[in-house]
């Protein structure tokens, strides 16, 4: 039998500068409902209302209007994004700080385990320090819901990898606002989305929202357009470009594994097949930066040992390790900002970097965004190419009358938006990337990876972010902190599977061109017939009927719950519509693949749609 929610916002309305954040006359009125063990991602552009809607979860705001119901003795905690440390002279003074402040053993139980001195001075603490000092706080405090606004920023591959295995064990809730795809995919099983001032909730992990997503436009397209079911939903699609879309991305993805497959056989040992690649001087005509036998010590460690890589023309690279593995002195080795202690770096005299580092430090709050892109004028010299200014900022998913807003009232994201507009319009053969998404939401990190993808430099990328590394990178350098490094064509995923191999008896590690050949990446999938047998036909034409047939039916169940004494006055049946209401959402979303599948196969074949 379903539990009854823990918290309830009901009728939620609220306004923001004038203007209805949420609800309002163009807008339904928020209902939102957090069960004891829900698992919920917050899915939202920058500017939605995530972090608003948390605040007023955790009653710090007040609303216009609406009803907060909290079960009696719910604890809950809110992990900011940025939380504020002022007056604090260690992290353990912020940790203790507040009405509910938690035990100090507690504390420090939970800052051992993520490897965080509480006695670090919070005023010189770094942001990975901070946020560790953060998590160990809001995490003592023992709560019933547990709301995280990117808990992973700053966080390195192993606080993650832990913090992953505290939210599994954990017996409350959590909703959790991140950028971060592979922390949304393992942990969350159900999807509230806000968009445009609406929030709609899915019985789907993360894993499911993105199918999710394109059909909540396929429904709004064929609500709002007079035509028949079957015309509507293509209308819509060929409205979005969502098939070109799909196939724009699929080409980048085929791409992304015939480089890995070059780049695997190039690092292959002495004797392996070359799959006719070109001729050593060919290959050594595309190299912008060699590395031999490089070295690197601060004092007594040894941060880099017996590293040697030839970086080509269009590789795309990531480098990964914990904090304090020796990355960011890599980095600073192959773009020649440091010298090695043994060993040599020659980088082409035609190299032209151009480098965006997670602090955002290039942008000044006093300007705006017109002086920030095109230096107070109209138009900009993208790589060569001029531009509207007000045009590029829509490449940049911006509403292009922002070009005169000050850039210190907008948000991390956005300006972290505008940052990479403005640095990807240089010219430039070079692009390095420190920890490029954090305060990105997820539409702008597929703008990322577009970009990057489409890019005809070479790209040097710092990041924890393991989707985006899968995502983007043609090979992995691996740092665990010994110094050495290990070089894997493909992305995090190759990287961690090579490190599970070599677990267990410990043996020799080699780096550079002495590393052992990494698997090859997976092969594309074969390409789809698009031949229409009978059934798909008959499908094709009868599917839009019967999801809107489910539709309807989802409509009724959803107003029956909207009583909220029907849980207290009748629980039987507030389980039983529950269950019809899943099934019913999980027919309509296989039938809306299965129609999309069949749409693809007739554009395939150049068919108009029956009438």
């Amino acid at each position: 039998m379903a539990q009854p929610p823990i918290l309830s916002w009901e009728g939620l309305g609220l306004q923001q500068g004038g203007r209805w954040l949420f609800g309002g006359p163009e807008q339904a009125d928020i209902d939102l409902h957090i069960g004891p063990r829900d698992r919920l991602a917050l899915i939202g552009r920058n500017g939605a209302g995530k972090t608003t809607l948390f605040r007023l979860i955790d009653d710090r705001i007040e609303a216009d209007r609406g009803i907060r119901k909290v079960k009696p003795g719910t604890r809950i905690v809110l992990l900011e994004q940025d939380p504020d440390f002022t007056g604090c002279d260690t992290l353990m003074d912020f940790a203790l700080r507040g009405e509910h402040a938690p035990a100090e053993h507690e504390v420090q139980a939970i800052a051992g385990q993520l490897g965080i001195d509480m006695g670090t001075k919070a005023k010189g603490a770094s942001g990975g320090e901070r946020r560790r000092a953060a998590i160990a706080k809001a995490l003592a405090q023992e709560p019933d819901l547990l709301l995280m606004d990117e808990p992973t920023n700053h966080l390195d591959l192993a606080a993650i990898d832990w913090l992953e295995g505290w939210l599994d064990r954990y017996k409350g809730a959590f909703v959790v606002i991140s950028h971060d795809r592979t922390f949304l995919k393992r942990l969350t099983r159900a999807t509230i989305w806000l968009d445009r001032g609406t929030l709609r909730r899915k019985e789907v992990g993360f894993g499911g929202y993105e199918a999710w997503e394109e059909q909540v436009y396929a429904e709004e397209a064929r609500a709002a357009e007079k035509l028949d079911a079957k015309l509507k939903i293509e209308a819509h699609w060929l409205e979005r470009g969502v098939t070109a879309r799909r196939k724009r991305n699929q080409g980048r993805l085929e791409k992304l594994w015939q480089m890995r497959a070059q780049r695997a056989a190039m690092i292959a040992p002495k004797g392996a097949a070359k799959l006719g690649l070109a001729s050593d001087d060919e290959f050594k005509s595309k190299s912008v930066i060699v590395a031999e036998g490089v070295s690197k010590s601060y004092g007594e460690r040894k941060i880099i040992r017996d590293f040697t890589l030839r970086i080509q023309r269009g590789d795309r690279i990531g480098v990964v390790g914990a904090n304090g593995a020796g990355k960011t002195t890599l980095l600073k080795l192959l773009t020649g900002e440091i010298a090695p202690d043994e060993g040599t770096v020659e980088i082409s005299k035609k190299l032209t970097g151009v480098m965006i580092d997670q602090q955002r430090s290039l942008l000044e709050g006093d300007k705006t965004v017109r002086q920030v892109l095109a230096e107070g004028g109209d138009w900009i010299d993208v790589r060569g190419a001029r531009k509207h200014v007000q045009g590029y900022l829509k490449e940049f998913l911006f509403d292009p009358k922002v070009v005169d807003t000050k850039v210190g009232i907008m948000s991390g994201g956005e300006r972290s938006r505008l940052l990479l507009a403005r640095e990807f319009a240089r010219k430039s053969n070079l692009l390095v990337l420190d920890e490029p998404t954090n305060d990105l939401d997820l539409e702008t990190l597929d703008l990322l990876q577009e970009v990057i993808a489409d890019y005809d430099g070479t790209v040097l990328i710092v990041s924890h972010d393991r989707d985006f590394l899968d995502r983007t990178v043609t090979l992995t350098l691996g740092l665990d902190g010994s110094g050495f490094v290990d070089i894997v064509a493909g992305g995090y995923e190759d990287w961690e599977a090579k490190r599970r191999e070599r677990s267990g008896p410990a043996r020799a590690r080699t780096s550079g061109a002495k590393a052992a050949s990494p698997s090859p990446p997976p092969p594309p999938p074969p390409p789809r017939s698009a031949k229409l047998s009978y059934k798909d036909q008959r499908d094709y034409e009868q599917l839009p009927a019967r999801i809107e047939e489910l539709e309807a039916a989802i409509a009724r169940g959803e107003a029956i719950l909207a009583d909220p004494e029907l849980f207290t006055r009748d629980p039987q049946k507030f389980a039983n519509i529950t269950q019809g209401l899943e099934n019913a959402r999980a027919e309509k979303d296989a039938a809306e693949e299965r129609w999309l599948e069949l749409a693809e196969m007739v554009e395939d074949q150049g068919r108009v749609q029956p009438g």
